[in-house]
């Protein structure tokens, strides 16, 4: 006997069906492959998407500032590769250096991750905070210290933390009471403490429980709130923070009137946005067309790319930027240093364009150089 979704049984109750299978997500790399951050098992560069091994259970990658690389499976089980020399920011208990995924101890509890310059942070099941990597100059591990560790350390016992974001040698935070929180370096002021001291703890940004989703970048950082406003501040000398000015701000400040920002992705000198209603906006430094506005002209405040609704996921690299609509397909554009645009070429553009034919691309990961996708 075939049931179908919302059909009534005899005898009571109702039948669900349950959920389409989830479809197959192999994981993609392109661009510089220094200290084979690509995991590709070598360290030649790629300007075109390759192939990461032939899996189809990763949930989700994670491309850093630095050189490592950060991987989630299906299963809770977390990855990593690329450099680990010196600090063990790969978190094997060893400084040794992966151009493969390896993974990190037997646990199945990893959620979600953050990959920094020289450091990670994970958050598992749980709720608990996890850290690891380079750590002695700034404290960004958050362990109250100033010492690196090659293996995954508890930040403090809380176990409240919802989602994390990591730039440079600093990190964001909120936990499920919508709270922010920031740690780790503090030049121009992008933990948003409203100094320019660094913090070797986690630290409560202003007394705020409305922010909803968070973003890092190198010297600055994002930050929307539930009701759908925009919040910026740090490194501002491009107009990066989208205020209309040059002015460089160590507290949050809110980006225009406007109440419908969905997502935003920073780096050092560029930040890109989508609105609920799928339109793409750009701002800050614009060099080599990584605004993707068909010039190379900085803007200090958001400006539209394109007249498209259909924008649904972003990531800013500081010089180049990726990109995917609701239709699967993949864009990219700015500089293309190491073919990091993915196109197979090394030609700047300063417009969105297609990355191959695919239309199955789900998540993009952009990095410093490099970016990981699953499609």
């Amino acid at each position: 006997m075939e049931f179908t979704a919302g059909f009534t049984l005899v005898g009571g109750g109702t039948f669900v069906a349950p959920p389409p299978p989830r479809p197959a997500l192999y994981m993609w790399a392109w661009g510089s492959n220094y200290k084979g951050k690509l995991g590709l098992g070598d360290t030649n560069n790629r300007s075109s998407p390759t192939q990461v091994g032939a899996l189809t259970d990763w949930e989700n990658v994670y491309a850093g500032g630095g050189t490592a690389t950060a991987g989630l499976k299906t299963n809770g089980t977390l990855w990593t590769w690329g450099n680990n020399a010196n600090n063990g920011r790969l978190g094997h208990g060893d400084t040794i250096d992966r151009s493969s995924p390896t993974q990190v101890g037997t646990l199945t509890n990893w959620a979600s991750m953050g990959v920094g310059n020289g450091h990670m942070i994970a958050i598992k099941t749980d709720g608990t905070l996890w850290a690891w990597g380079y750590n002695s100059d700034y404290g960004n591990l958050g362990l109250g210290n100033l010492t690196n560790y090659s293996s995954p350390k508890q930040v403090g016992a809380l176990t409240a933390w919802s989602k994390i974001s990591t730039g440079y040698n600093n990190n964001l935070a909120i936990k499920t009471d919508g709270t922010m929180w920031a740690w780790g370096h503090n030049t121009n002021g992008k933990l948003g403490l409203g100094d320019t001291n660094n913090r070797s703890s986690p630290t409560q940004v202003g007394a705020l429980t409305t922010w909803s989703s968070i973003n890092a970048g190198e010297d600055l950082a994002a930050a929307i709130k539930t009701d759908g406003t925009l919040w910026m501040w740090g490194q501002n000398n491009s107009g990066q923070l989208g205020l209309g000015n040059t002015t460089y701000y160590s507290s949050p400040k809110q980006v225009g009137a406007d109440t419908n920002w969905a997502s935003a992705s920073v780096d050092a000198f560029q930040s890109i946005a989508i609105k609920t209603n799928g339109t793409l906006w750009a701002w800050g430094a614009n060099g080599g067309g990584q605004l993707g506005l068909g010039n190379t002209i900085s803007r200090s405040s958001p400006v539209q790319v394109g007249a498209l609704t259909t924008w649904s996921s972003i990531g800013a690299g500081g010089y180049h930027t990726q990109a995917i609509k609701t239709d699967g397909t993949l864009w990219a554009w700015g500089y293309n240093f190491d073919g990091i645009l993915g196109l197979g070429n090394a030609t700047y553009y300063s417009s969105p364009k297609q990355v191959g034919a695919l239309t199955t691309w789900s998540k993009i990961s952009v990095g410093y150089l490099y970016n990981l996708a699953l499609g």
